[in-house]
C-alpha cells in the first residue's frame, strides 16, 4: 500500500516537560496534592476522568506544582469508523487547559458507531488496521496539534493473521505519522505470557524495531494472574498491584538501550495509600540511576 507522509508541524506548547518518574493522579489522593508537594517528578491523569467537575478543577491547582500527561483510553485510534470529533474536541479542550507535558492513548479499539465499549480490544497486525490507525492518529495530531505517543496493547490470544510483528507495527505508525511510542513494559509481559512467548524475547523484538527517538515514555504497572478450569492460567492486565520483578528487570533492559524515559507507575484498582505508589516510584528511580551512573562510568 503506498506510504502516507508523517504529519509536520504540530505546534509547540508552553507545557514543562515530563521529566524522571511519574506516577498517575486519581482522585482519592487528589487532598495529598493539594495539601502538599509529594515527592514526585509528575504526574499523568486519564482524559476521561478530567472533562469537567471538581476533578479538573483539583487538576488545574495541581498543575501548577507538576508537569502532568494526558493519557486518553477512549479515543479509539483502531475503529474503521474514525475518531468521535465531539470526543476529540472535549480531550483538545482538555490539553487547551491543561497544557501536558505528554500525550496519549492505545493502539486499540473501542468503539462501534453506536456505542462504546469498556476495554482497550486489540487490533491485527495487518496492513488494513495500520491504514486505519494512521488516518485516526493524523486525526488527532492533526486537531491536538500534539504529537500524540500511542501504547501498545496487552494482548490475550493471538490473531489468525498478521502482516507485521507487534515492533513492526508500531514502528510502521510512529514512520507514517510523526507519532511516538509509549511502551508498557507491564503489557509486553502480559501478553507474552498470554501467548506463550518470552517476555525478554518480545521486548528485544520492539527495540530492535522501533527507532530508539520514537519511544517517548515508559509504562510500569502491576497484573494478575487466573487460574483456568484446565489447569493453565491467563494474565490480566488489571493495574491493581506492584510490578513483577520481571517487569523491573525490563526497565533495567530498556533504560540501558534507550537512556532515560519518562517513567509512569500506573496503578488502577485496589488503589493502595499514596505511600506505596511514592515507594514504586523510587525504586523505578534507583534502577534508572543505577543504569546511568553505569553509563557514565563507562564514558
Amino acid at each position: 500500500m503506498p506510504r502516507s507522509q508523517p504529519s509536520q508541524g504540530h505546534a509547540a506548547t508552553t507545557a514543562a516537560p515530563c521529566h524522571g518518574i511519574g506516577v498517575g493522579l486519581r482522585y482519592p489522593h487528589h487532598q495529598q496534592f493539594l495539601d502538599g508537594s509529594p515527592r514526585v517528578d509528575w504526574l499523568e491523569v486519564h482524559a476521561e476522568n478530567y472533562l469537567g467537575g471538581i476533578a479538573l478543577d483539583d487538576l488545574l491547582t495541581i498543575r501548577r506544582d507538576y508537569p502532568v500527561s494526558v493519557h486518553a483510553i477512549g479515543l479509539s485510534l483502531g475503529s474503521s469508523h474514525g475518531i468521535d470529533q465531539q470526543h476529540l474536541g472535549r480531550i483538545a479542550d482538555l490539553c487547551d487547559r491543561v497544557e501536558p507535558g505528554l500525550v496519549s492513548d492505545h493502539v486499540s479499539w473501542s468503539s462501534l458507531p453506536s456505542r462504546h465499549l469498556p476495554d482497550l480490544l486489540p487490533l491485527p497486525y495487518t496492513d488494513e488496521a495500520l491504514a486505519i490507525c494512521c488516518a485516526n492518529i493524523d486525526r488527532v495530531q492533526n486537531r491536538l496539534k500534539r504529537r500524540l505517543l500511542v501504547e501498545n496493547p496487552s494482548r490475550y490470544l493471538a490473531f489468525l493473521a498478521a502482516d507485521f510483528s507487534e515492533g513492526g507495527f508500531l514502528a510502521e505508525l510512529a514512520a507514517r505519522t510523526g507519532c511516538g511510542v509509549l511502551l508498557d513494559l507491564n503489557n509486553i509481559l502480559v501478553s507474552a505470557s498470554n501467548l506463550g512467548r518470552s517476555a525478554a524475547g518480545e521486548l528485544a523484538a520492539v527495540l530492535e524495531a522501533v527507532p530508539a527517538a520514537a519511544i517517548g515514555e515508559i509504562h510500569i504497572a502491576g497484573h494478575s494472574i487466573v487460574p483456568l478450569p484446565d489447569g493453565g492460567h491467563v494474565c490480566v492486565d488489571d493495574h491493581g498491584s506492584t510490578a513483577s520483578q520481571e517487569v523491573w528487570q525490563m526497565l533495567e533492559t530498556v533504560t540501558r538501550w534507550l537512556g532515560p524515559r519518562p517513567v509512569l507507575i500506573e496503578w488502577d484498582t485496589n488503589l493502595p495509600p499514596f505511600d506505596t505508589l511514592r515507594s514504586e516510584a523510587e525504586r523505578a528511580r534507583t534502577i534508572v540511576d543505577h543504569v546511568q551512573d553505569g553509563r557514565h562510568a563507562l564514558n
